[in-house]
């Protein structure tokens, strides 16, 4: 049975192997790859990945990098390539073919055909003087001297070279593009970053609950307003303007100073020139605002009208922190 210590010392010999293969990936890094970039950054129409086996897995992952920052890419499985799936490929695509040894029957079939296309062929191979080494135009080369698996059988270094080698060709056609952090937000408007750069105060605002009391609303009413709301906090309006708000803490530390509340008014207890923000600034900004001055409640204000309230805990739960 195998011990405790030998799981450990084979998880770390795994991962210092693959570390040591992709680090030797730096000296493969020449003028190939930088005709590679430039092919990529300047075509007229899609890259295309293709490969077999965990190559093929690899290209998809390639492909989703690439087409979340910038660079229009598809998918091509090299095995049903051969079967119909070329027709996906157009005269000015650049064509990525991901294969360690570069000489597996579907590639051998498959290279010949699309050099025929006309189109750019680019090899990411552990053996450049294989058939695809020797066929393509370009080559990226992902050498690995062994596998992590005992029998030096199952792809791990050879695929993680594969990855880290597109990963590198994403992040360079990035720095080519001008690849800004609005551009990645339009691809991930979902995500946190998304959010952030995306989502304005406008479309998280519930005009539903806009609360508000006058200048002369008895207590009573103002504690009502706000329990009925639930935000925690109501606008003092007064000739359509905001003059003021009250939060339930105003409320609570009310209460610990008197001992009547019979003739007090909104305007008596109100916190004077609230913070605000308008409804078309960024809910990013709303919540450094909060963060700032450590409050939970903004008003809501454009051109002086009171458009209602935007609350941390609403902006904490869309994830942009």
């Amino acid at each position: 049975m195998i011990t405790k210590d030998k799981i450990l010392d084979t998880a770390r010999k795994t991962i210092e192997s693959e570390s040591k293969s992709i680090a030797q990936l730096a000296e493969y890094i020449d003028d190939q790859f930088v005709a590679v970039a430039e092919l990529i950054y300047n075509s007229k129409g899609r890259l295309v990945v293709t490969g077999i086996g965990k190559s093929a897995i690899i290209a998809q992952k390639i492909v989703a990098t690439l087409n979340s920052t910038g660079t229009p890419s598809s998918f091509l499985h090299a095995s049903e390539a051969i079967h119909g799936d070329l027709g996906m490929v157009q005269k000015d695509d650049a064509i990525i073919c991901i294969s360690k040894s570069g000489n597996s029957p579907e590639i051998k079939i498959l290279v010949p055909i699309i050099k025929s296309f006309g189109n750019q062929l680019i090899a990411i191979t552990g053996n450049p003087t294989s058939f695809l080494g020797k066929e393509a135009h370009f080559i990226l080369n992902t050498f690995v001297e062994s596998e992590s698996c005992p029998n030096n059988l199952a792809p791990t270094n050879s695929t993680t070279a594969q990855l880290v080698m597109g990963d590198a060709l994403a992040v360079c056609l990035m720095e080519m593009r001008d690849f800004k952090p609005e551009d990645f937000a339009k691809y991930h408007p979902g995500g946190s970053l998304g959010k952030k750069l995306l989502l304005r105060v406008k479309d998280m605002l519930d005009t539903s609950k806009k609360p508000f009391v006058h200048p002369d609303s008895s207590i009573k009413n103002v504690i009502l307003e706000i329990s009925e709301k639930r935000l925690g906090v109501a606008a003092v309006i007064e000739n359509d303007q905001v003059i003021g708000i009250i939060t339930d803490g105003d409320i609570r530390r009310m209460l610990n100073k008197t001992e009547t509340i019979t003739g007090l008014t909104a305007k008596d207890i109100m916190t004077v020139n609230p913070k605000t923000i308008s409804s078309s600034d960024m809910v990013v900004d709303a919540l450094n605002i909060l963060e700032d001055f450590s409050i939970t409640q903004l008003v809501v204000v454009d051109d002086n009208v009171y458009k209602g309230v935007i609350h941390l805990h609403d902006i904490l739960k869309e994830g942009i922190v």
